[in-house]
């Protein structure tokens, strides 16, 4: 899979760019807001289509009810005119004071003692130079109108994120079926051959540092991976993604590449098993994100391992491996088509073994889809569980 070959003609990526600016302007219009005002991060990707990590320099985006503008160092001029389709970029050199720059654009934008909704990723020290360069401004956060607008994915969203998807499920099942040459690597060895196979089948670097927990270490949620051997009858929890086009994926499960496992292993995974496929089921339109934790955790409560489910049942997905919807007890927001969330329930006894088993998932007019079709069972086998 290339990313070349995935990537859209200009003229769809920037059509799209403008309907994102449009929709971000009518929330401003319609909310106290005066101007978003984004940082290197996820938001100012979604809004501009140009992507770049944080830095020392001063690098912004300001989005108002009628402008986008970018306040930007000389050196990324010809960057931003190749890359987003926002024309209005005013740029400083090294050696000028940014801020004087920045209060002419407040100036030129009106917005000097508006309603500012900062990034949330913003540095500190960013932030700071906001509010003293406008001191008669209020601030607040760019997720309070944002988080709406990227909680639903449109159709080429849906077609990255299943392609990061398909990526992930094709390493999934090559790696199961190393079976017994898997016995005698270590959890950092066979991070490796993961993510080697990840960058292989066409993806781009990791969603996220890549999980190999064995025996007791897939005990502990966030175990990344160490110079544990990985010995025979072993669980081995393997959670990792990719990302194609800018969208990650993420995907989990729980094998035994050899020998026989653990006493209690197997009821435990049958019960796991048993709780996402509740929580899939009760995805649909109109249910509450709460209720697909629930659906899960009953079925964990009445299998006895309720307690030993310890984290929530999942979270959304889009340009970050983690945003909204979150699903967890306490989230009423109800599901629309278009969002996308890992199901991801688990069951975490010390000192012996853990079991995690999740998909992601898109919300559909009718139900959901399952954007991962790797086999779910312990067994190192090759066949596609539907």
């Amino acid at each position: 899979m290339s990313n070349d070959t995935d990537t859209p003609p200009a003229s769809t990526a920037e059509a799209q760019i403008d309907q994102r600016l449009e929709r971000a302007r009518d929330r401003i219009r319609d909310t106290a807001a005066d101007a978003l005002v984004l940082f290197p991060s996820t938001n100012l990707a979604y809004l501009s289509g140009f992507h770049e990590e944080p830095m020392e320099r001063h690098l912004f985006l300001f989005v108002t009810a009628d402008d986008a503008v970018f306040l930007a160092p000389t050196m990324y001029d010809t960057q931003l005119a190749a890359e987003t389709p926002i024309s209005d970029i005013r740029t400083w050199d090294d050696g000028d004071d940014p801020t004087a720059l920045l209060a002419r654009l407040g100036d030129d934008l009106g917005i000097e003692s508006g309603r500012l909704l900062v990034d949330d990723r913003m540095w500190a020290r960013f932030t700071q130079d906001l509010r003293e360069t406008f001191p008669e401004a209020t601030f607040g956060l760019a997720s309070h109108l944002l988080d709406d607008l990227r909680i639903r994915k449109d159709d080429r969203e849906l077609d990255h994120l299943r392609a990061a998807a398909t990526v992930a499920d094709n390493v999934s099942t090559a790696i199961r079926s190393l079976g017994a040459d898997a016995i005698g690597l270590t959890e950092t060895e066979l991070a490796a051959e993961i993510e080697r196979r990840l960058s292989a089948a066409g993806g781009s670097g990791v969603s996220f540092e890549t999980v190999v927990g064995s025996g007791p270490n897939g005990a502990r949620p966030h175990h990344r991976h160490t110079d544990r051997t990985i010995r025979r009858g072993d669980p081995v929890v393997l959670d990792f993604g990719t990302v194609v086009d800018g969208y990650p994926s993420d995907q989990t499960r729980t094998v035994v590449f050899d020998g026989d496992p653990p006493a209690g292993f197997e009821d435990a995974h049958a019960a796991v098993l048993a709780a996402q496929k509740a929580a899939v089921r009760t995805v649909e339109p109109g249910v509450e994100a709460q209720e697909i934790d629930h659906a899960a955790r009953t079925v964990l409560d009445e299998r006895g391992y309720g307690d030993h489910f310890i984290h929530r049942t999942g979270h959304g997905v889009g340009l970050e491996v983690h945003e909204p919807p979150y699903i967890t007890d306490g989230n009423d927001l109800e599901l629309e088509p278009g969002m996308v969330f890992s199901i991801e329930p688990g069951v975490y006894l010390d000192d012996e073994f853990g079991i995690r088993i999740e998909d992601l998932v898109v919300v559909t007019d009718e139900g959901c889809e399952r954007l991962n079709r790797s086999p779910r069972t312990w067994e190192p086998v090759t066949d596609v569980d539907d």
